[in-house]
């Protein structure tokens, strides 16, 4: 079968030769045959030569770049991916640890293989699919995981239904693509830093658990000792478990998910914690901050969801961050501090930062930034796609 050859327009070729891995739909001059989402297209410059191999798919992002090599997608080519990111998992401690068992085994372009995630729950491989291609392939992934992982690997669930993209008439479906027999279950028990976290891959958001925030919380934990914390947004309880195990007097965890707000529950209960010193509280996260008497807390957690998911919403976004982290700034008690963060890929570090600084100004309070904080190492970012640096955060120190 002859492989569809996509030719650029004149200088648009330079993004990929410094490897970025995407060719937008408005850089195609024209295409040499009729390729259907997900399949393996070649792509040229204008002039003829070869740039690299890649997903098709209709939209502004035509083309996810596989590899850069003319001819490289061997039988052998998803093993080597797979095995590679599992390589570096290794090398940064996260493969065989005594502490921590649940990782991001692959972060799409970070890891090479554009439009793909996978998150790793105790021996439970859980995918996603953001990306036509992606999705097609689920079965050679399937393989690669089994391949590398062995004995180690107990299931492999695929999570796609809410990030492939539908236009293809894909079969959405969530579901084990592969198990052993002896595996029958929607949840597992992890480790993250020594504490237990129950993972529902099934109803979760995202894959079960927000694995990027994992050094972050414990960061938290270090600075809870005596505090009176208010976790907003909770979902599962992350941060909350970390301030009560290290310490703190008291954790309220708010957040409008009934769901979650259970799961919050069973996590504190798992890890034997003194139920006396939480609360869960089941409520719009924002209508709590601004009902909350000053001075109640001396330590906030402020990590709601992506609040823009394209740029046309970025101003709005920017206006909410803004909006949030004043009340939150203007409520703290003195000498309290604010871990905010903003997971929301269009808005960058510098942009996230003049919200905060406007927050802030508006209080009329002394406010300093004691760390910068990112994503951990598992979600790698690739030098030459810095829109992969998504997760991003303040932690803050405020005085009267």
């Amino acid at each position: 079968m002859k492989q569809t050859k996509i030719f650029l327009k004149k200088g648009k070729e330079e993004a990929i030769k410094r490897f970025h891995p995407w060719i937008f739909s408005g850089a195609i001059a024209h295409i040499d045959g009729d390729p259907k989402e997900g399949d393996i297209v070649a792509v040229y410059s204008k002039s003829g030569e070869f740039l690299a191999s890649g997903h098709y798919q209709i939209g502004s992002i035509s083309v996810r770049i596989l590899s850069f090599e003319y001819e490289a997608l061997l039988p052998t080519f998803w093993r080597e991916r797979i095995e590679a990111a599992y390589r570096m998992r290794c090398k940064i401690g996260l493969v065989n640890s005594s502490e921590t068992n649940c990782y991001r085994l692959v972060h799409g372009e970070g890891d090479n293989l554009p439009g793909l995630i996978i998150d790793m729950y105790d021996g439970v491989a859980v995918m996603q699919a953001h990306s036509v291609g992606m999705f097609k392939s689920r079965e050679k992934i399937a393989d690669a995981l089994k391949s590398v992982y062995g004995d180690k690997l107990l299931a492999i669930y695929d999570k796609s239904s809410s990030t492939a993209p539908f236009k293809a008439g894909l079969d959405l479906q969530d579901g084990f693509i592969w198990k052993r027999d002896d595996f029958n279950s929607n949840e597992s028990c992890v480790l993250e830093n020594g504490h237990k976290f129950i993972v529902n891959w099934e109803e979760g958001q995202k894959t079960g658990f927000f694995l990027d925030q994992r050094e972050n919380r414990e960061l938290v934990g270090k600075y809870s000792k005596g505090k009176r914390v208010l976790n907003l947004f909770c979902y599962t309880g992350g941060f909350s478990i970390y301030a009560l195990a290290n310490g703190a007097i008291s954790v309220d965890s708010v957040d409008s998910s009934a769901k979650a707000m259970a799961m919050v529950d069973r996590n504190v209960a798992v890890n034997k914690l003194d139920l006396s010193r939480h609360t869960s509280l089941c409520c719009d996260a924002i209508e709590f901050l601004k009902n909350s008497p000053e001075d109640k807390y001396d330590l906030m957690i402020v990590d709601p969801p992506a609040f823009a998911k394209h740029r046309g919403s970025l101003d709005n976004a920017l206006r909410a961050y803004q909006k949030l982290n004043a009340a939150a700034i203007s409520k703290v008690a003195n000498g309290g501090l604010i871990f905010t963060y903003s997971c929301s890929q269009v808005v960058d570090k510098n942009a996230f930062a003049l919200a905060i600084f406007s927050a802030a100004a508006s209080t009329g309070r002394k406010v300093r930034i004691l760390d910068r904080l990112n994503q951990p190492g598992d979600h790698s970012v690739n030098i030459y796609h810095p829109e992969g640096e998504y997760l991003k955060g303040l932690l803050l120190y405020v005085e009267d």
